[in-house]
């Protein structure tokens, strides 16, 4: 399985109609293309922080619908007001038990096979003893050591509680693949349709 994100910085007033335009034409518009296996958005209200990520059954279908999808991409960047950064990764781990509203991404840079193993045996597991824990993935680019961690809560309470342990985890991770974290960001959930096959 594949991703493609595409991340804008918008202006936060734009965000409502943002996504509006995710549900009425790019989930639908998505749903019908050829590999996809969805679309979720993740924004921050107060910064007009985005993130839209596509899921795709191979990296062909991926790279096939790139030139078809990018007038869709460049729509919402204009309708967000936005600057634009589009990747791609390959999914290494999906484990989901019910959905929740809000998200919290971390991007770690290091060995990626050492994190990806991390995250399967060690943090999958303790994550679920969490409160209000949903949902969490593991997306990589290995060409450039990159990882993207999601990890997906029922409230925004219990993702605000669950942040010393996270902070805990993301570094020991971090420091297990020899690496180093680079970014964390809270978002709220606002489209939810990434039908990603279980990966754990």
């Amino acid at each position: 399985m594949y991703a493609r994100s595409s991340t804008f910085h918008g202006r936060p007033e734009n965000i409502d109609a943002g996504i509006k335009f995710v549900e009425a034409e790019a989930g639908p518009m998505l749903a019908h293309a050829d590999g996809c296996r969805g679309l979720s958005l993740l924004v921050d209200r107060e910064t007009g922080y985005c993130i839209a990520t596509s899921s795709w059954e191979t990296e062909e279908a991926m790279t096939a619908s790139d030139a078809t999808l990018r007038s869709m991409r460049e729509r919402g960047r204009d309708i967000l007001g936005a600057s634009m950064q589009v990747d791609s990764w390959e999914i290494v781990a999906m484990h989901r038990s019910h959905h929740g509203e809000c998200c919290r991404v971390s991007w770690l840079e290091g060995d990626v096979d050492t994190m990806a193993e991390t995250f399967r045996t060690v943090l999958l597991s303790q994550l679920e003893e969490m409160d209000g824990f949903c949902s969490a993935s593991l997306l990589v680019d290995r060409a450039s050591g990159l990882c993207c961690a999601t990890t997906t809560w029922e409230t925004r309470e219990t993702m605000e509680a669950s942040r010393s342990a996270a902070d805990e985890m993301r570094t020991r991770t971090a420091t297990e693949a020899s690496g180093q974290v680079v970014e964390v960001h809270e978002f709220e959930l606002a489209y939810a349709h990434l039908h990603v096959p279980e990966m754990a």
